[in-house]
């Protein structure tokens, strides 16, 4: 018995498609919800078991996107069909309905239905069986519209921005050139100008500078963000991995701001205040009350500065 006409014609002019590989087992809702809990402030591992799956899967996922949402966090238009309708879909054409009744029940138009039963069927048998889970990952898959990273596209624009993000401009002559000066804000740490970031170029600045370099050239264009995301998201292309070092932060990941709100300011709180100190630790009669008296260390070991403490406490005593 062969195929029919109709079937193998749709076969016949629709192109020839390599597998993606197993579709993903994270609906849209999940993925949404990870990346709210994300945005909350809470940690991948516990994101993802909140949004209903395992924290191995969110570390993953929350790496693979360089902690940035790698999905629309707007809910989908009413003119594509959602998960549910493609299920009734399903049911309804196991029964035996035509594209009309199915278009009727389901308040739809019959282009729609029959347009959704010819694109997004399975054909691996030979035939065109629909199935609604196989319908929802080629929908899904098809809505992504990927395009080629810009840094990927144009080596001129890759080579200009990264030289700059490492420090290692040249003149003509090939002398080094000095980059911007990096303004040292007096954070946790003294400046450090053995590290990479004090030679290179901040995003921004790479951002702005091509503007006024090359001012009639479109092409030598790009924004900050998208030099971000070439360097954060795995899979973007353009730039090298390790150019994350050449960052201010050399953070390999965006961190949301929720996450480093609370951070550094956990012991300020009413139940350590110094004023609720007790009475004994003023008077420093007891072993542990002062600096340093429990610490034993091989590098002051039987010296005069373990003297000099200890006689300290014996004439507080």
């Amino acid at each position: 018995m062969g195929v029919p006409r109709q079937r193998a014609s749709d076969r016949a002019t629709r192109p020839k498609m390599r597998s993606p590989g197993r579709p993903s087992s994270l609906s849209r809702e999940q993925r949404q919800q990870f990346w709210r809990n994300i945005a909350a402030g809470m940690p991948s591992e516990d994101a993802a078991v909140q949004a209903g799956f395992s924290s191995a899967v969110g570390s993953r996922l929350f790496r693979e996107a360089g902690g940035m949402p790698s999905i629309s966090m707007d809910p989908l238009s009413g003119r594509y069909l959602s998960l549910q309708e493609r299920e009734e879909i399903a049911l309804l054409r196991a029964q035996g309905l035509g594209v009309r009744e199915i278009a009727r029940r389901i308040g739809r138009s019959p282009s729609t239905v029959s347009r959704e039963l010819r694109r997004n069927a399975a054909t691996r048998s030979g035939y065109l069986h629909y199935r609604a889970s196989t319908a929802q990952w080629h929908a899904q898959r098809r809505a992504c519209r990927p395009r080629p990273a810009k840094l990927a596209a144009n080596d001129r624009l890759r080579e200009y921005v990264q030289q700059r993000l490492s420090g290692t401009v040249t003149g003509p002559d090939g002398a080094m050139v000095a980059g911007p000066a990096v303004e040292w804000i007096g954070r946790r740490h003294g400046p450090r100008k053995d590290r990479r970031w004090a030679r290179s170029w901040s995003p921004e600045q790479i951002s702005h500078k091509l503007k006024t370099e090359f001012p009639d050239d479109d092409s030598m264009r790009i924004s900050h963000e998208a030099i971000y995301q070439a360097l954060y998201i795995a899979g973007r292309g353009g730039l090298a991995r390790d150019a994350t070092a050449c960052l201010r932060t050399g953070r390999a990941l965006r961190v949301p701001r929720a996450r480093t709100r609370g951070r550094g300011k956990k012991f300020v709180n009413p139940d350590v205040l110094i004023d609720k100190r007790p009475a004994e630790a003023n008077a420093r009669r007891v072993a542990g009350h002062w600096e340093g008296d429990l610490v034993r260390h091989e590098a002051l070991c039987n010296r005069a500065e373990v003297r000099d403490l200890r006689r300290c406490a014996v004439a507080a005593a």
